[in-house]
């Protein structure tokens, strides 16, 4: 029996098994339970979505805590979204029924008088976000020893949302310093459905310990249905389709509209559970606003909700219960909210609105569905708005192409983009300084030196890099000295530091409160006109007050069709995407996955791409003195090549990167520009010598970093001259 990893289980755990008639263990659990009881190691699990990661790292942890109790908080859980953590809440607390080891959920939505009482007597478990173990680290400092020397666990789930952000350096830095009061460190269980190249997850989760770490991984896949549709849409007012009314549309594109939005709301009503992922917020507030304008117009129940950030937290934990009752049907529209692990029961399809931008995105979405043994179904629908086609930039389909290439590059290769590790974070480092002295009162600068430069994601910022972020700090007042030579937080830091905003890395733009009489509806970026209207939770609302003090919005619920009120960058996409974009372009492969209007616009793109004699030059003259530039490459490379060229003194107009930009040249064609770039690609110049954008970083707190150092951050870590260099080669 002791060889069989359910007899390892605390007896209440095997009680709870039999009693919810799970019919076996999977087989990721199998190995983490093993792995887990057998070895002091820490460990990576990673899986696809729904294979029982989560059971797979407590179901051992928890049988731990109840063999040999701590003296303090046993294990903390690490979530990147206060819905996760509140979803494993729920999980956990019934698993535990049965035992003596609480469970506590702490974020900014749990009352006060919870927390308190989990502190009293700090054992069990800690499920928390980064930004509230910040605020304990800062706040709590005279408590941490307590509540935290005798930790055993660390387990940070969704580790691909974590490692290549500063979030996830923020985990990273909270980890060593919690360390700091341990006599050994706690071991690392890092949960992931998702890794492109894990010896680099592997070594960001070891991070400064010298404890090795396995990787434990699951084969096993279930069956996979894909389609992809396309279709022409009306221009609009903001340059989104789902934003504004159309403006001249023609005749084909109205028609293909109306196609659309009647094909998505039977895709809507034929399955008893539907999740769509949209790249926006506003696009998931504009996907439900139709869906429930069509079902009213033809008086059919209304099922459908939205899920992001912005929305208030009844309306998201309205849309999560609604998905999970198996005896209702549902249909939520969601951004990244609902890309993690929240445990959404049976979902029968997953539709994505446009492509992912990456392919890590991609595979997440889709694992979302074909839980319990069942298919994965994701259908996208790939858009397009009509436009004046003034060359071939503009005439290719990029979203329909970028979608194709996504699901191509994980059907042939099982490809996952690689996670990109900057070597001087400088707004975490800012962030960081601040939080310790914080926690301190007064540090020495020595002091502060040996406990920033020691944590592990600074380990390339030289003793000349603090001195000089040190002098600048002092010298803006963000930092002060005091008479015994301690540096304290100065006067221009106060109102930043002791604001709870400070406890996230992440940037966040100034948002409004909206409310509708004392009901909270969500958060806009940006205060609308008193009598316009909005859209928030698929609903319009009319503005009737602007508090600009409060930030508070009141609105009343009205009938229309108005703007959203959201900005923001998407993502930058991998070189291999690009790469994959121009293979299909230029190719004869047929996709079986692609529905007629897909296939129709991918036959045209390759006529034009074949036209314009693509396979020969990706330099396109517009006029005697301008040229379209498709690169092929990723934004980061893209965006170098734009420096490289400014640095020559030559002039780029009309971007749309990373799919092209124009150039305009003195020169009479094609292979003269090509001979030019050559000349740039024999002798280029050194990353310090390029022009750096002003901002140079966007990071939250690189205004407050010396310019000097911002420009040598962005050289070393934004800037990509080889891949640039490559990328003018295949022009």
């Amino acid at each position: 029996m002791t060889g069989n990893p359910f007899y390892k289980l605390a007896p209440f755990i095997q009680e709870y098994i039999w009693r919810n008639k799970w019919e076996n263990l999977r087989d990721i659990q199998t190995q983490a339970i093993h792995a887990i009881l057998d070895s002091s190691d820490h460990m990576l699990i990673s899986s696809g979505t729904a294979s029982g990661k989560t059971e797979a790292a407590l179901l051992p942890v928890i049988t731990d805590l109840y063999d040999n109790p701590p003296q303090a908080i046993g294990a903390v859980y690490i979530g990147p979204l206060k819905a996760l953590i509140n979803d494993q809440f729920e999980r956990l607390t019934e698993l535990l029924e049965a035992s003596d080891i609480p469970v506590q959920s702490w974020h900014g939505d749990v009352a006060q008088t919870k927390k308190a009482r989990f502190l009293q007597r700090a054992r069990g478990i800690l499920q928390i976000t980064p930004e509230s173990l910040e605020a304990m680290l800062i706040n709590r400092h005279h408590e941490l020893k307590r509540l935290f020397h005798d930790t055993r666990y660390i387990i940070i789930d969704e580790v691909h949302a974590f490692i290549d952000s500063d979030r996830g350096r923020q985990v990273m830095c909270q980890l060593e310093r919690l360390s700091r009061l341990q006599a050994a460190p706690a071991r690392r269980i890092g949960l992931s459905a998702t890794i492109g190249e894990p010896q680099l997850a592997i070594d960001w989760l070891r991070g400064d310990t010298e404890i090795p770490v396995q990787s434990i991984t699951s084969e096993k896949t279930s069956p996979v249905e894909i389609g992809l549709e396309y279709f022409l849409l009306p221009s609009s007012r903001r340059g989104a389709v789902e934003d504004a009314q159309p403006l001249e549309a023609t005749k084909e594109a109205r028609s293909q509209e109306a196609a659309y939005l009647e094909h998505q709301y039977k895709m809507t009503r034929r399955v008893p559970k539907t999740l769509i992922f949209a790249n926006s917020r506003a696009a998931t507030e504009a996907i439900i606003m139709n869906m429930r304008r069509i079902a009213a117009r033809r008086k059919d129940p209304n099922f459908y909700h939205v899920h992001h950030g912005s929305i208030s937290a009844p309306y998201r934990e309205a849309a999560e219960a609604a998905m999970k009752d198996e005896r209702q049907y549902a249909c939520t529209a969601a951004t990244v909210t609902l890309e993690l692990g929240i445990d959404l029961g049976q979902l029968d399809q997953v539709i994505q609105v446009n492509s992912t931008h990456s392919v890590s995105s991609f595979v997440q979405r889709l694992g979302r569905s074909g839980r319990r043994g069942g298919p994965s179904r994701m259908f996208f629908y790939s858009t397009e708005q009509e436009e004046e086609a003034l060359h071939i930039g503009k005439e290719l389909p990029w979203n329909l192409l970028q979608t194709i290439a996504v699901i191509q590059l994980y059907a042939e290769e099982k490809w996952i983009e690689p996670p990109q590790i900057p070597q001087m974070p400088l707004s975490l480092l800012y962030h960081q300084t601040m939080s310790i002295i914080k926690s301190h009162s007064e540090l020495s600068p020595p002091q502060i030196a040996e406990r920033v430069l020691t944590l592990s994601a600074f380990r390339h910022i030289t003793q000349d890099h603090f001195r000089r972020m040190l002098r600048h700090l002092l010298e803006i007042e963000h930092l002060e000295q005091t008479e015994r030579g301690g540096l304290i937080i100065g006067v221009e830091a106060e109102r930043i530091i002791n604001n709870y905003r400070f406890y996230a890395v992440f940037c966040d733009e100034v948002e409004y409160r909206v409310r509708d009489k004392s009901r909270e509806i969500g958060t806009i970026q940006g205060a609308p006109e008193v009598d316009s209207s909005i859209v928030l939770a698929g609903y319009a609302w009319q503005v009737l007050k602007v508090d600009e003090g409060a930030r508070i919005i009141e609105v009343k619920r009205i009938k229309g069709r108005p703007a959203t009120l959201w900005r923001g960058d998407g993502p930058p996409i991998h070189t291999s995407v690009l790469r994959k974009i121009r293979q299909i372009l230029l190719s004869e492969n047929s996709y079986p996955y692609l529905k007629p209007g897909a296939v129709a616009r991918l036959q045209r793109a390759r006529d034009t791409a074949k036209s314009a004699e693509l396979a020969e030059t990706s330099i396109l003259p517009l006029t005697p003195n301008s040229f379209l530039i498709l690169p092929f490459c990723g934004t980061r490379q893209a965006r170098t090549q734009l420096r490289l060229l400014e640095h020559a003194g030559v002039k780029c107009t009309n971007t749309h990167l990373p799919y092209y930009y124009e150039l305009e040249c003195d020169a009479t064609g094609a292979a003269e520009v090509k001979s030019k770039l050559e000349a740039i690609r024999a002798e280029p110049p050194a990353a310090a010598e390029l022009p750096a954008p002003v901002p140079c970083q966007c990071d939250r707190y690189a205004d407050f970093v010396p310019k000097d150092l911002l420009d040598e951050a962005y050289a070393l870590d934004c800037t990509d001259i080889p891949g640039a260099l490559e990328s003018i080669k295949r022009l």
